[in-house]
């Protein structure tokens, strides 16, 4: 766990080839604003329009992620599985200027959804293959880096793009552009390595599925990993009635609960905040703006989350950043209310969703390393199959949830809705904690000191962190 702390990268970039990474998040984060404004303005669509739109790609997402997951066990090609994502974003990009019909435009963002995860987990085998065991974080927090700081080019991009007057079927011919570069690049600039890995080795290695979640949050898209492959069978749900009785005394439960509900309520929020903007009167520009301040706050933050988690405690840190979020979340839900000026709502929503930013990279990083300690000593492909599957199901019924409210609410509705999720789970992380704390003092015995609960959260953290993993 003392490699998930390490979320400033001793080395920006370490290796020359870890920049093809930069421009497909470009290509990807700036198309996650094109496409609802595509949808609202081009095809004059609507609030639900976006949020099928979202719905249908995130159950591709979910779907296809357990075939690619596969695939990339069974035939170790990382160079291929990349290529086949980052090139068929780049065949698909460049149809959709040519989509004149709602209908059309659905169908191509499910088959980008079914093709999203192909390189996932072939990036992840990647890095964990061409770098040894000590190189490993700092690859992982440098790829990061290349990640986010691509989502903000991306998104500045589109900014400047869309401010000098340029129409957004044009900005997606360069997105898709953007895209075919690190295909190319990949092919051409990156050898397989001689020894391949499995996804089943990725979920022995923290600092790599750490980086997953917080590329995830960085781009606001989630892709779900699966170690071992689910299976229907028969007795399953009896088997998992049996498991929960089981977990009663863990906190893992808990865990799993509060992050669904975080992320039933980012789907929710997201999903809508695009169309709330749209039809507050902000322009294209100003919406690529608000975005990149988002995905600023987090490039500018992240690499100081795994000091504040160290300094001050997972616990305390995730509870209070799911709170800051939840606030801002409300606070959105206050902008609706009052009569604001086309500037002012700008400047707001600016402020704002630079802080949700801020707040998704500190609870990023808090959350993951208290996932990772209640993983310790337990099957952890399983349980974290089992958070990906939870996390997949939160994302489809965000985003369909979006669309019912678009049909019976309003803006002011979803925005209350999700922060009040939000703000559920914060008692739930806490009893998460509690949970913890009994559990260690029944472990240890009554007689032994640990079991004084003096400031327990700083140094479990620091024991924690200094076991090898």
């Amino acid at each position: 766990m003392a490699d998930l702390l390490r979320t400033w990268p001793r080395r920006l970039l370490a290796r020359p080839w870890l920049l093809v990474f930069v421009p497909i998040n470009a290509a990807t984060a700036g198309f996650g604003v094109v496409l609802p404004l595509l949808i609202l303005i081009s095809l004059h669509g609507t609030w639900g329009d976006v949020a099928l739109a979202a719905t249908l790609f995130n159950a591709a997402v979910i779907l296809s992620s357990i075939a690619w997951g596969h695939w990339a066990d069974r035939f170790p090609a990382r160079r291929l599985f990349l290529v086949i994502n980052y090139g068929g974003y780049a065949v698909l990009y460049a149809v959709l200027p040519h989509v004149g019909s709602l209908g059309v435009l659905l169908a191509v963002y499910t088959v980008i959804g079914l093709v999203a995860p192909a390189g996932t987990s072939a990036s992840n085998l990647l890095i964990l293959e061409k770098f040894s065991a000590a190189e490993r974080p700092n690859a992982y927090a440098s790829f990061q880096e290349m990640s986010m700081i691509g989502s903000v080019l991306g998104l500045l991009l589109g900014y400047f793009w869309t401010v000098a007057g340029d129409a957004l079927l044009s900005l997606v011919w360069v997105l898709a552009a953007l895209a075919a570069a690190s295909a190319l690049a990949i092919w051409f600039g990156i050898r397989e390595a001689d020894r391949p890995a499995t996804t089943r080795d990725v979920a022995k290695h923290a600092d790599s599925l750490a980086s997953r979640l917080r590329v995830s949050a960085a781009l606001r898209i989630a892709i779900p990993f699966f170690p071992r492959r689910p299976r229907v069978v028969r007795g399953a749900i009896a088997r998992f009635r049996l498991w929960v009785a089981e977990e009663l005394h863990h906190e893992l439960p808990l865990i799993l609960v509060a992050g669904f509900l975080f992320n039933l309520s980012a789907n929710l929020y997201n999903i809508s905040y695009t169309p709330y903007l749209y039809s507050a009167g902000l322009t294209a520009s100003a919406i690529f703006l608000v975005n990149g301040a988002n995905n600023f706050a987090q490039t500018l933050v992240y690499p100081i989350t795994g000091g504040l988690a160290n300094r001050f405690g997972s616990d305390r840190v995730v509870r209070l950043s799911t709170y800051f979020r939840s606030l801002g979340y409300l606070a959105t839900v206050g902008f609706t209310v009052v009569a604001l000026s086309r500037e002012a709502t700008l400047d707001a929503n600016l402020i704002v969703y630079a802080l949700l930013g801020t707040a998704i990279a500190i609870y990023t990083t808090a959350s993951s390393l208290l996932l990772f300690r209640g993983l310790e000593r337990r099957d952890a492909g399983s349980l974290l199959g089992v958070n990906s599957a939870l996390g997949g199901v939160a994302a489809v019924a965000g985003a369909g949830l979006s669309g019912l409210l678009s049909v019976l609410g309003s803006f002011r509705l979803v925005f209350l809705v999700a922060g009040l999720s939000l703000l559920a789970s914060v008692p739930i992380w806490a009893a998460a904690s509690v949970a913890y704390q009994k559990r260690r003092s029944r472990a240890v015995g009554p007689g032994d000191p640990a079991t004084v609960p003096v400031a327990p959260e700083r140094p479990r953290e620091s024991a924690a962190a200094a076991k090898p993993h």
